[in-house]
C-alpha cells in the first residue's frame, strides 16, 4: 500500500471514529485527545488531516452531505424510494441529524478559518438540490398535485427534522413505543401530502 493510500485509509478511520465519538458523547466529550487515544495515534498525526476541531466537524458534515448526494444520484430509484431512503437516513440516526444541524448553525456564526469548507459544503448541497428539484417536479406532475415544489420540499424537511428531533429527545424516547412504526407513519404522510393538496382559492 503506497503512502497516499495509507493516508486516505487512516483519514477514513479518523472520520468514522470521530463521528462515532461525537454521536456517543456530544461535542463536550469528543476532544482531540480522546480521539487520538481511541485511534492509538499521536495527536500531531491528527493535525495532518485537519487543523482544528471546528474543521473536523465541518469535514464530518461535508462527508455526510456527499453521502446524501451519492444516494440521490441513483437513477434506478423512483421518487417514493428516494424519499424513503432520505427520511430513513435521518430517522434511523436522529442524533446525527440534530447534532450536525446544530453544529453547522453554530459554526456559521462562530467558526474560524473554515470559510472555504462552507463553500465546499454549499456547492455539494447545490448539486444535490438540482437533482432533487428536477425529481420533485416530475413527481408532482405525475400525481397531478396542486402543491408547489417549494412547499413540498419545505414540508419534507420540516417533517423529517421534526421527527428526528422527537426521536432524539430523551423525554419522548420513554413513551414512543414502536419507533419503527412512527418512522413509517412519517414517510407515508410525506408521500401522501401532494395528493391531498388543493389549489388555494382567494376571495
Amino acid at each position: 500500500m503506497d503512502r497516499q493510500t495509507q493516508f486516505r485509509a487512516r483519514e477514513a478511520l479518523i472520520f468514522q471514529t470521530a463521528e462515532q465519538l461525537l454521536l456517543e458523547n456530544g461535542e463536550s466529550g469528543m476532544t482531540l485527545d480522546v480521539l487520538a487515544t481511541e485511534l492509538d495515534l499521536a495527536k500531531g498525526t491528527l493535525y495532518k488531516h485537519f487543523q482544528s476541531k471546528d474543521e473536523l466537524y465541518m469535514l464530518l458534515i461535508i462527508r455526510n452531505e456527499r453521502m446524501l448526494l451519492d444516494m440521490v444520484r441513483d437513477k434506478q430509484q423512483t421518487f417514493p424510494q428516494h424519499l424513503t431512503i432520505f427520511m430513513l437516513h435521518h430517522l434511523h440516526h436522529p442524533e446525527r441529524t440534530v447534532l450536525f444541524h446544530q453544529i453547522e448553525e453554530r459554526l456559521s456564526i462562530t467558526g474560524q478559518g473554515i470559510h472555504q469548507l462552507f463553500g465546499e459544503l454549499y456547492q455539494i448541497r447545490k448539486q444535490r438540490l438540482r437533482i432533487i428539484i428536477e425529481m420533485t417536479d416530475h413527481y408532482l406532475r405525475s400525481v397531478q398535485s396542486a402543491m408547489t415544489r417549494r412547499d413540498y420540499l419545505a414540508a419534507i424537511w420540516a417533517m423529517t427534522y421534526g421527527a428526528a428531533a422527537m426521536l432524539n429527545s430523551s423525554f419522548y424516547q420513554r413513551y414512543l413505543g414502536s419507533r419503527d412504526s412512527l418512522r413509517i407513519a412519517y414517510i407515508d404522510q410525506a408521500l401522501a401530502l401532494p395528493q391531498h393538496a388543493v389549489k388555494p382559492s382567494f376571495a
